[in-house]
């Protein structure tokens, strides 16, 4: 047996897998960051969580952090340790609100996602429902859908952090008003996302998965997690749909 006979068979099966899944999709919830774009390609999200760090030491809140925190590289773990230290409070409200403008000012710099444009334009034409469920601010995705000309495709459907960070995702709770708001079935529906909280959100709500990973770093972390579908490009999803 060729080593190209070999790789066949699990090829064949990969592909046959990702057809069956796309075929039974009639409701398509997108994660936002990462399927359908890259938010912070030119507006680094390191510079996002500093921009978080310092307004809470000007605030006079230079301890609420550890040190590990004031580091951290993603802005979701300082919004999330301040929530965890002062839930529901003012300070959340706030430092939500000001992350949600330092994701607006990434739109214009965010890199698309490579097929995702046409993919979702093609999805959308061939009568799948479509959603963002995504843990940014519903109006970063919404500001970024509509300088791609893509927001028809899934307004008003898009969902995302509101300021009770407990139904961020892992919680389903955005894909379950996804699917409430477009009358889906669970069955019926398939989430596309890249990160594992993605997958356990989707595995919650009783909705098939799809992962999409950049890089092998991404790719094993889904599949550590347990997702079995995952693709490295969304062409061969994109190929699936126009055949």
């Amino acid at each position: 047996m060729t080593p190209d006979t070999k790789q066949t068979g699990p090829v064949a099966a990969e592909t046959a897998n990702l057809r069956e899944v796309i075929k039974r999709a009639r409701f398509v919830l997108f994660d936002f960051d990462g399927p359908i774009c890259r938010l912070f390609a030119g507006h680094s999200a390191e510079d996002v969580a500093k921009d978080l760090v310092n307004w809470l030491e000007r605030q006079g809140l230079h301890g609420l952090l550890t040190q590990e925190e004031r580091v951290h590289p993603d802005p979701m773990a300082v919004l999330y340790a301040v929530n965890r230290r002062h839930p529901h409070s003012d300070l959340v409200v706030e430092l939500e609100e000001r992350l949600t403008q330092q994701e607006l000012k990434a739109v214009p710099s965010a890199w698309p996602t490579e097929f995702a444009d046409p993919l979702i334009r093609t999805w959308s034409a061939v009568g799948a429902r479509l959603a963002v469920a995504t843990n940014n601010s519903p109006r970063t995705a919404a500001t970024y859908l509509d300088s791609r000309g893509l927001a028809g495709c899934f307004a008003p459907n898009i969902y995302g952090r509101t300021q009770d960070l407990h139904h961020l995702k892992p919680d389903p709770h955005c894909l379950n008003r996804a699917m409430n708001a477009l009358g889906a079935a669970p069955q019926s529906t398939l989430m596309i996302g890249d990160a594992p909280s993605d997958f356990e959100a989707a595995e919650r709500a009783g909705v098939p998965f799809l992962g999409y990973a950049r890089n092998g770093y991404k790719e094993k972390l889904l599949r550590d997690a347990g997702a079995e579908n995952v693709v490295v490009s969304l062409e061969p999803v994109l190929q699936v749909l126009r055949s």
